[in-house]
């Protein structure tokens, strides 16, 4: 994901094979099949060049992290105030404060429309 997040337009199998392959010794195979099921997840999106796709990332860092973050708070089974005391017990001082001057200029009422964001 980083290699597409870092691009500047959309990059084939090719593209991304050449860019893990300094670091790593994944066969192009496998990261077609990796981009392949990440496209399918709605992760990734994909457009025809010819006979190969190119890829690109469907949301920010931020926003798929937000996504996960959310899912996971409103997963049945899950106590949101355990997870949410649990998550804010892992922010050091400075990310609390943070988040604490977001949540306090937050108008309710305005969730939903934060949520594609």
């Amino acid at each position: 994901m980083d290699v597409l997040w870092n691009a500047s337009s959309p990059l084939s199998v090719r593209e991304v094979h050449d860019s893990l392959i300094t670091t790593t010794d994944l066969a192009y195979t496998t990261v077609m099949t990796v981009l392949d099921r990440l496209a399918k997840k709605h992760i990734l999106l994909r457009d025809r060049d010819g006979k190969a796709w190119l890829y690109r990332p469907a949301a920010s860092r931020e926003q798929l992290l937000v996504g996960e973050v959310l899912e996971a708070f409103r997963h049945p089974g899950i106590d949101a105030e355990t997870f949410g005391a649990a998550l804010v017990a892992g922010l050091t001082a400075a990310e609390r404060s943070a988040l604490g001057a977001r949540l306090s200029v937050a108008e309710p009422g305005h969730e939903e429309a934060h949520r594609g964001s």
